[in-house]
Protein backbone atom coordinates (compact mmCIF):
# COMPACT_ATOMS: atom_id res chain seq x y z
CA UNK A 1 0.00 0.00 0.00
CA UNK A 2 1.18 3.45 -0.76
CA UNK A 3 -0.39 6.82 -0.22
CA UNK A 4 1.13 10.24 -1.47
CA UNK A 5 0.62 13.53 0.25
CA UNK A 6 1.09 16.58 -2.04
CA UNK A 7 0.35 20.21 -1.13
CA UNK A 8 -2.21 21.66 -2.76
CA UNK A 9 -2.39 25.02 -1.26
CA UNK A 10 -2.83 26.81 2.22
CA UNK A 11 -3.39 24.15 4.47
CA UNK A 12 -5.13 21.79 1.48
CA UNK A 13 -3.35 18.54 0.72
CA UNK A 14 -3.99 15.91 -1.86
CA UNK A 15 -3.88 12.37 -0.90
CA UNK A 16 -3.17 9.86 -3.39
CA UNK A 17 -3.75 6.38 -2.87
CA UNK A 18 -3.71 3.06 -5.74
CA UNK A 19 -7.53 3.66 -6.17
CA UNK A 20 -8.50 7.12 -6.20
CA UNK A 21 -7.49 10.72 -4.42
CA UNK A 22 -9.02 12.80 -2.42
CA UNK A 23 -8.24 16.46 -0.35
CA UNK A 24 -7.28 16.87 2.81
CA UNK A 25 -8.40 20.57 4.44
CA UNK A 26 -7.04 21.35 7.65
CA UNK A 27 -7.90 22.70 9.90
CA UNK A 28 -11.51 22.08 8.63
CA UNK A 29 -10.71 18.92 9.28
CA UNK A 30 -7.56 17.63 11.74
CA UNK A 31 -5.54 14.72 10.37
CA UNK A 32 -6.19 12.71 13.64
CA UNK A 33 -9.85 13.38 12.14
CA UNK A 34 -8.73 11.86 9.40
CA UNK A 35 -7.54 8.64 11.41
CA UNK A 36 -10.00 8.24 13.82
CA UNK A 37 -12.77 8.61 10.89
CA UNK A 38 -10.46 5.72 9.07
CA UNK A 39 -10.45 3.72 12.12
CA UNK A 40 -14.36 3.74 12.57
CA UNK A 41 -15.07 3.22 8.73
CA UNK A 42 -13.06 -0.05 8.65
CA UNK A 43 -15.26 -1.81 11.43
CA UNK A 44 -18.93 -0.06 10.04
CA UNK A 45 -17.71 -1.75 6.94
CA UNK A 46 -17.12 -5.44 8.60
CA UNK A 47 -20.81 -4.81 10.33
CA UNK A 48 -22.18 -4.47 6.50
CA UNK A 49 -19.88 -7.07 4.87
CA UNK A 50 -20.05 -9.97 7.16
CA UNK A 51 -24.05 -10.13 7.83
CA UNK A 52 -24.30 -10.06 4.04
CA UNK A 53 -21.46 -13.59 4.21
CA UNK A 54 -24.39 -15.28 6.49
CA UNK A 55 -27.62 -14.15 4.75
CA UNK A 56 -28.52 -11.55 7.09
CA UNK A 57 -28.82 -7.59 6.69
CA UNK A 58 -27.84 -4.74 8.56
CA UNK A 59 -29.74 -1.28 8.78
CA UNK A 60 -29.06 1.98 10.45
CA UNK A 61 -25.80 1.42 11.08
CA UNK A 62 -23.93 4.01 12.92
CA UNK A 63 -20.90 3.61 14.88
CA UNK A 64 -19.80 6.62 17.16
CA UNK A 65 -15.86 6.78 18.37
CA UNK A 66 -15.06 8.77 21.50
CA UNK A 67 -11.21 9.02 21.99
CA UNK A 68 -9.18 10.29 24.99
CA UNK A 69 -5.95 11.21 23.80
CA UNK A 70 -2.44 12.59 25.60
CA UNK A 71 -3.07 16.21 26.55
CA UNK A 72 0.95 17.04 25.54
CA UNK A 73 2.55 15.54 22.64
CA UNK A 74 2.77 13.47 21.27
CA UNK A 75 -1.06 13.57 21.57
CA UNK A 76 -1.62 9.48 21.40
CA UNK A 77 -4.71 7.59 21.68
CA UNK A 78 -5.21 6.50 24.91
CA UNK A 79 -8.39 4.90 25.05
CA UNK A 80 -11.39 4.22 22.35
CA UNK A 81 -14.57 3.83 22.50
CA UNK A 82 -16.95 2.71 20.17
CA UNK A 83 -20.68 2.75 20.21
CA UNK A 84 -22.46 0.58 17.54
CA UNK A 85 -26.03 1.25 16.92
CA UNK A 86 -27.87 -0.97 14.33
CA UNK A 87 -30.59 -3.19 13.28
CA UNK A 88 -30.50 -6.29 11.61
CA UNK A 89 -32.62 -9.64 11.15
CA UNK A 90 -30.33 -11.67 13.06
CA UNK A 91 -30.28 -12.43 16.42
CA UNK A 92 -28.59 -10.58 19.47
CA UNK A 93 -25.55 -13.06 19.51
CA UNK A 94 -24.95 -12.64 15.97
CA UNK A 95 -25.43 -9.23 16.16
CA UNK A 96 -22.49 -9.21 19.16
CA UNK A 97 -19.86 -11.70 17.13
CA UNK A 98 -20.49 -9.38 13.95
CA UNK A 99 -18.56 -6.68 16.40
CA UNK A 100 -16.11 -9.30 17.53
CA UNK A 101 -15.16 -10.79 14.95
CA UNK A 102 -14.52 -7.11 13.39
CA UNK A 103 -12.94 -5.67 16.51
CA UNK A 104 -10.71 -9.05 16.94
CA UNK A 105 -10.05 -10.36 13.46
CA UNK A 106 -10.91 -8.33 10.39
CA UNK A 107 -10.44 -4.80 11.14
CA UNK A 108 -6.77 -4.27 10.24
CA UNK A 109 -6.80 -0.13 11.14
CA UNK A 110 -8.09 -1.40 15.00
CA UNK A 111 -5.84 -3.50 14.89
CA UNK A 112 -2.68 -1.50 14.22
CA UNK A 113 -3.41 0.45 17.48
CA UNK A 114 -4.89 -2.11 19.23
CA UNK A 115 -1.17 -2.57 21.43
CA UNK A 116 -1.12 1.06 22.25
CA UNK A 117 -4.90 1.86 23.17
CA UNK A 118 -7.20 0.97 25.33
CA UNK A 119 -10.67 -0.20 23.10
CA UNK A 120 -13.96 -0.86 24.57
CA UNK A 121 -17.17 -0.84 22.99
CA UNK A 122 -21.01 -0.99 23.56
CA UNK A 123 -23.68 -2.50 20.83
CA UNK A 124 -27.20 -1.54 20.64
CA UNK A 125 -28.99 -3.77 18.45
CA UNK A 126 -32.65 -3.78 17.27
CA UNK A 127 -33.29 -0.94 19.90
CA UNK A 128 -31.93 -3.17 22.71
CA UNK A 129 -28.17 -2.42 24.52
CA UNK A 130 -26.96 -5.95 24.38
CA UNK A 131 -23.19 -4.67 25.55
CA UNK A 132 -21.92 -2.19 27.30
CA UNK A 133 -18.64 -0.81 27.64
CA UNK A 134 -17.02 -4.02 26.76
CA UNK A 135 -13.60 -4.37 26.54
CA UNK A 136 -11.54 -6.27 23.37
CA UNK A 137 -10.61 -9.78 23.84
CA UNK A 138 -7.03 -9.27 24.13
CA UNK A 139 -4.67 -6.49 23.22
CA UNK A 140 -2.21 -9.07 21.29
CA UNK A 141 -4.05 -10.21 18.07
CA UNK A 142 -6.17 -13.10 18.11
CA UNK A 143 -6.08 -16.43 16.21
CA UNK A 144 -10.55 -17.00 16.04
CA UNK A 145 -10.92 -18.14 12.69
CA UNK A 146 -14.29 -16.49 11.69
CA UNK A 147 -12.97 -17.43 8.06
CA UNK A 148 -12.45 -14.66 4.66
CA UNK A 149 -14.89 -11.98 3.92
CA UNK A 150 -14.63 -9.07 1.69
CA UNK A 151 -15.18 -5.93 2.83
CA UNK A 152 -13.18 -2.51 1.44
CA UNK A 153 -9.15 -3.14 0.71
CA UNK A 154 -7.13 -2.92 3.96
Amino acid sequence: MKVTISHVQGMKFEAKTASGAFIIDCPVISPIEYFLAGLIACTTSDIIVIPQNQNKTVTDLVVDGEVVRNEVAPKKFNSLHLAYSFNSDGDDVMAARWVMASLETYCSTINTIRDTTAITYSITHNGTLIKENEKMISGGGSTIDFGEIESCPS
